[in-house]
């Protein structure tokens, strides 16, 4: 009989040990997607805004000449920081280089250095890594001078 009850009290232990580190995993696994899931619809307003000025003929440079910035960095350079760089083309708007911290991954037309890299002087540096401007900004104010922008602030003042 006590075989048994030890048998029972083992395999409910067992069970119940399980299901913590189960849940305990999943609930890490469900906190990661929603942040990326955070991420992608922030990217996807942001993206949405900068249609919405396209639209009624506003964009980018505008806010760059108003502002008297003649040179800038672009902070990201995936599919967001691209369409920035290509917006800015054939602008009076000089585009010094980019960071990012995947920097040896990328290719682009103009250099792109890691976040701890000895940055040139610019006139602004222009975030599109929106979900993590807070970070970003913390990191380069103390390596240069100039205005840290987030890209979505931009969209929503034009």
């Amino acid at each position: 009989m006590t075989k048994r009850v030890l048998l029972v009290l083992t395999i409910l232990t067992g069970m119940i040990l399980g299901t913590k580190i189960t849940k305990k995993r999943l609930s890490k696994k469900i906190d990661e997607e929603k942040k990326k899931s955070d991420k992608y619809l922030s990217l996807f307003l942001m993206m949405n805004q900068w249609v919405r000025a396209k639209q009624e003929n506003k964009n980018i440079t505008e806010y760059i000449e108003r502002n008297n910035y003649k040179s800038i960095a672009i902070y990201g350079m995936n599919y967001v920081g691209e369409r920035l760089l290509n917006e800015l083309r054939g602008s009076a708007i000089t585009v010094k280089y980019a960071i990012d911290k995947k920097a040896d991954e990328m290719y682009s037309d103009i250099d792109i250095m890691f976040p701890n890299d000895e940055l040139g002087d610019v006139d602004a540096i222009i975030v599109t890594a929106i979900s993590f401007i807070d970070e970003v900004k913390q990191t380069l104010s103390k390596k240069v001078t100039c205005p840290i922008i987030s890209l979505e602030d931009i969209l929503y003042e034009l």
